[in-house]
């Protein structure tokens, strides 16, 4: 079932890893490092998205809402309503303090600071 961009509903997790992120302006800030699930929502908790750093040192991790990236085909890449400062400014840490504790300190912290809905209750 296509969606309103005409791509399918369904998509393969190695297909989203390694994407590039841009902002509005089509400035690239980043690279869709990997994707978080919620196993008990079923739903995706959020795309860890990498900025910063040199060859791997001193990057940080982004938990951004799922539903803030939109796929364009003209930048090849997810487009995020957020300016490369809001960005900077927004929740960070290593991968794996992104998911300690399920990942729900990381998750809660990160919609509330985009004023993401909510797919929890």
């Amino acid at each position: 079932m296509p969606t309103q961009s005409g791509h399918t509903t369904a998509i393969r997790a190695k297909k989203v890893i390694g994407t590039s992120v841009c902002n509005a302006e089509g400035d690239k800030i980043g690279t869709i490092e990997d994707v978080v699930l919620d196993k008990q929502s079923n739903n995706i908790m959020f795309a860890v998205v990498g900025f910063g750093g040199f060859l791997g040192m001193g990057e940080k991790f982004h938990p951004l809402p799922w539903s803030a990236l939109d796929y364009n085909d003209k930048h090849d890449a997810y487009v995020v309503p957020y300016s490369k400062d809001q960005l900077k400014a927004a929740p960070a840490d290593t991968l794996d303090a992104l998911t300690k504790n399920d990942g729900t300190q990381y998750r809660d912290t990160t919609y509330d600071y985009y004023k993401a809905p909510r797919y929890w209750s």
